[in-house]
């Protein structure tokens, strides 16, 4: 470890005013490289600009010194293990920074709380239920990023910044649901072993690739087909509000993962093996959550609008929200790059109606269709 001390001289020095920059005149900066805003104003991508532009595949250093600048040699080595940019990189984080950052809401301010009237009873019960799910999920996706953030080389930072709005993204969700729970006289529902493990799964990938696969891909994918879902089944322009704002949000992170898979695979084709083994682990505890009634019976009620209709419906109405979710997974995970059409690890009657098995949609769930319609 270097030790450093005081340069006293160099104060007297600069107390008299003996400034002139000498200590810059032999660095490396591109003097005169100058950025150009763009519509929106001066974004990540306009200053991607010359060599600081230009994000090394493997960086030279560990250091957090700003990518371009001039680094000394004394400058510690912060032990960063992630130093292939193919870890972490995406075609389109910069503009999913810009994104995130220019639409930031309040969970506070921007939800109408004063219009949120009483409803029925199974209703409230079903949505707090659901609330109760989504903000025991909703957290992983920023304690995941804050676990590993600290590993990744500082040049990838565009990427680091990224996942910072994540967190922040997912902090926003737990508060928003937390505070629906309990905005209407309903409380907390009931929380579940399989989600708990799913979530363990997560934080426990002992890489970033095992657990972006696991939370990206799988997890937030299928939130966010249950938020798109959630805005039509909404009891309420409440809900309604809350779960557009959410979904805005979470497709961003989806976005990032499968992008991220994507230039991944395009980098190293033979890691496709080790990514389908992380989601056959993965669709193995979400198969349990497909039977799982504090996940099942509140979407089913409130997609059917009543306890009353949905037990004349069945598991009807909610198994066009399992037929959508695994669809819109299949169709992420096509983008990636990654085909897991017939090879998915969920039984038969969980894949029945989806274009990764062979069972049509029984008459029963196009009837539930229309519910939804």
């Amino acid at each position: 470890m270097v030790r450093y001390s005081a340069d006293l001289d160099y104060q007297a020095r600069a107390a008299r005013g003996e400034l002139d920059l000498g200590w810059l005149r032999d660095c490396k900066a591109e003097w005169g490289v100058r950025a150009t805003p763009s519509r929106i104003g001066l974004t990540l991508r306009d200053i991607a600009v010359g060599s600081y532009g230009e994000v090394p595949d493997h960086p030279p250093r560990r250091t957090m010194a700003p990518r371009g600048s001039d680094v000394p040699d004394d400058v510690p080595d912060m032990g960063y293990t992630i130093n292939d940019v193919s870890e972490v990189w995406s075609d389109n984080v910069m503009e999913l920074y810009e994104e995130a950052v220019s639409r930031q809401w309040s969970a506070t301010r921007d939800i109408p709380w004063g219009d949120l009237e009483p409803i029925d009873p199974d209703l409230e019960h079903a949505m707090c239920q659901l609330a109760t799910v989504l903000s025991e999920v909703e957290m992983v996706a920023a304690d995941f990023p804050a676990k590993w953030l600290w590993r990744i080389n500082h040049d990838f930072v565009e990427a680091k910044m990224f996942l910072c709005t994540q967190a922040m993204d997912e902090a926003r969700h737990t508060e928003v649901f937390r505070k629906r729970a309990l905005a209407n006289g309903g409380g907390m529902g009931r929380a579940t072993g399989v989600v708990e493990q799913f979530l363990k799964l997560i934080l426990d990938a002992e890489s970033y690739d095992e657990g972006s696969a696991l939370m990206h891909l799988l997890g937030e994918g299928l939130v966010l087909s249950l938020f798109r879902a959630g805005e039509m089944i909404a009891p309420s322009a409440v809900e309604k509000r809350i779960f557009r704002l959410c979904m805005q949000d979470e497709a961003r992170h989806v976005s990032y993962g499968t992008m991220h898979l994507r230039y991944r695979l395009q980098r190293d084709p033979s890691l496709a093996a080790d990514f389908h083994a992380y989601l056959d682990r993965g669709e193995e505890l979400i198969s349990v959550l497909f039977t799982t009634p504090e996940v099942v019976e509140p979407a089913t009620i409130l997609a059917a609008g009543s306890l009353a209709a949905a037990s004349e419906l069945g598991t009807a109405a909610s198994d066009v929200l399992r037929i959508q979710s695994i669809e819109e997974y299949l169709q992420r995970c096509d983008r990636a790059g990654l085909d897991r059409r017939g090879r998915m690890h969920l039984p038969d009657v969980i894949i029945a109606g989806t274009s990764g098995a062979a069972v049509e949609p029984s008459g029963a769930i196009g009837a539930a269709a229309g519910v939804l319609s």
